[in-house]
């Protein structure tokens, strides 16, 4: 029988690559790479259009899909996983901020939903004591999930955030992937590599932002083949050995998922925390 074809938008990691060079196949399945930079670009035409039939997804993406019914599955295949305490900035030359004195402050992020920010926001929030009423904040971009609308008091702005921050418009930022390569920013949170292993110490997990979903469409029509993906990309993942960093398989990414959820819940992004077997169904 003929394998089957599907498209696929992943990035680009050590866990797989091999599977976009050809090094690891399927005699069943075939993958049709859809190449989106930077990646989050892919994830708001899979929510909203399933425009692949599988895609790596921001998590608090997936949450907000989860409970608008927007048709995906969730594979526990972390595509991408890091510590976040490094990503929020401020202008050190303006004023030095730490966590405490981010009360009423003014505080970009891209999108409020941005799976990052809840991290950072959830981290803050639990483990620093931060208390983040009278924060002021500005996005930049709409969230992926046309239904997921953010909470009271989130404001849009047209200017460039770095910008912003550098000319003192705002207090602080939160970054991605992307992060400004300039002195002047600095982490609110200080040694944020020290921090984060003693958070790692206390939580034992990396914070994942990213996993694989697949549409129900897909899943439906040719269940094998969602299993065929699964053992590629578990495959990739053991090729990938120490390079990967991520967890992989429905226990080691339990316990992140619901912290994340119940992180998502504070912040009102959802409107009750998920527990790890409801988002594996």
């Amino acid at each position: 029988m003929a394998a089957t074809t599907i498209r696929i938008a992943l990035g680009d990691y050590p866990h797989t690559l091999p599977l976009k060079r050809g090094e690891i196949t399927s005699s069943s399945l075939k993958l049709d790479f859809v190449e989106v930079k930077p990646m989050h670009m892919a994830f708001k035409p899979m929510v909203r259009e399933h425009a692949y039939d599988a895609s790596e997804l921001a998590l608090v993406t997936f949450l907000q899909a989860k409970e608008h019914r927007k048709g995906l599955k969730l594979l526990p295949a972390a595509m991408l996983a890091r510590f976040q305490h490094h990503t929020m900035l401020h202008n050190a030359e303006r004023a030095r901020l730490t966590p405490k004195d981010l009360a009423d402050k003014r505080i970009g992020v891209r999108s409020y939903s941005q799976t990052t920010g809840v991290w950072l926001r959830g981290i803050l929030q639990n483990d620093y004591g931060v208390d983040f009423s009278g924060v002021r904040w500005l996005t930049f971009e709409d969230g992926h999930v046309a239904e997921g609308k953010d909470p009271p008091g989130v404001e849009r702005s047209t200017k460039d955030m770095t910008n912003m921050l550098i000319n003192g418009e705002l207090d602080a930022a939160i970054y991605g992937a992307a992060m400004p390569d300039d002195p002047r920013l600095q982490s609110v949170i200080p040694n944020p590599e020290v921090e984060a292993q003693k958070w790692f110490a206390k939580h034992k997990l990396v914070p994942v932002n990213h996993m694989v979903v697949v549409t129900d469409e897909f899943a439906r029509s040719d269940p094998s083949a969602v299993d065929a993906l699964y053992r590629l990309l578990e495959a990739g993942w053991k090729a990938a050995g120490s390079k990967s960093d991520t967890p992989f398989g429905k226990a080691a990414n339990a316990a992140g998922l619901e912290l994340l959820s119940r992180y998502a819940f504070q912040q009102k992004l959802v409107s009750r925390p998920f527990t790890a077997a409801e988002l594996f169904e």
